[in-house]
């Protein structure tokens, strides 16, 4: 990748999430699916402030992130892509997909192991299901996350811009499906063959247990159906049921104190 690409990649990313967002939060406003009963205010500062904490521990940490690990991989010579002759075009889409599958079992492996549950519950325990939820992770689920993501970035030698496409997309569609968006019902069939939709991903924030351990995918609707996890709708329906866990849901756990705290406290 030429260095110019490289050093548009933070503003090209900026630029699609606040252009993804605003198209989301102003659909919610024309078309809401489901009245929130705790308003915006209450929640938005803190879902808010928790992607910026999010972004800045990770460029600490990891001044490159995944892009930086694809081009070391690239010029080491390592990973599968990198050692077999397989065309650019087809690698990059092995390399998404398999990104993708990785996103997947990460997510399962984040709800079935305790300590990470208690790392990934700050996600579920916002008792409403708009666009800001997408954004909604305690920041050291997020580095964990980046170690995973890296690691599978170097085994494969995914190319940097299939990592940049990747990470825009997942970015773009994990906000679409958490919008609070109304769209017809044969729209949202068609749709979640290809990608994950809100009344799809909506199903994965019940309250009820066995619904949050379906429909882990936040992109690509297919490794639901393919490893038994795919749920069609809530048992309450998308305005019957509840949003969130069963504890944390005073308005103070909303605060973003009180959301870093979350996997430090018991219910």
């Amino acid at each position: 990748m030429n260095t110019s690409l490289l050093s548009n990649e933070p503003l090209t990313r900026l630029v699609i999430f606040l252009a993804v967002l605003l198209v989301m939060a102003t659909w919610e406003l024309l078309a809401e699916r489901r009245p929130q009963q705790l308003r915006r205010s209450k929640r938005w500062p803190a879902n808010l402030l928790v992607v910026l904490l999010d972004t800045a521990v990770v460029r600490l940490a990891f001044p490159l992130a995944a892009v930086g690990a694809a081009i070391y991989a690239q010029e080491q010579g390592w990973g599968l892509f990198n050692l077999l002759a397989v065309p650019g075009w087809l690698a990059l889409i092995l390399a998404v997909l398999v990104l993708d599958a990785a996103v997947y079992f990460q997510h399962r492996l984040f709800h079935a192991v305790p300590v990470l549950w208690r790392l990934h519950r700050m996600h579920h325990a916002d008792q409403e299901f708009d666009v800001t939820t997408a954004l909604r992770f305690h920041p050291i689920e997020i580095l964990l996350s980046m170690i995973i993501k890296i690691a599978v970035v170097v085994a494969l030698g995914a190319s940097p811009l299939a990592v940049i496409i990747f990470e825009i997309v997942l970015n773009a569609t994990a906000m679409f499906n958490h919008g609070n968006v109304r769209m017809p019902l044969w729209l949202d069939r068609c749709l979640r063959l290809l990608v994950v939709t809100p009344d799809m991903h909506r199903v994965h924030h019940s309250i009820i247990r066995q619904e949050t351990d379906s429909n882990f995918g936040f992109n690509l609707p297919w490794w639901d159906r393919l490893f038994g996890t795919y749920r069609d709708q809530p048992e309450k329906g998308h305005l019957g049921m509840t949003i969130g866990l069963e504890y944390f849901r005073t308005e103070k756990d909303q605060r973003l104190g009180a959301m870093l705290m979350q996997p430090f406290r018991n219910r």
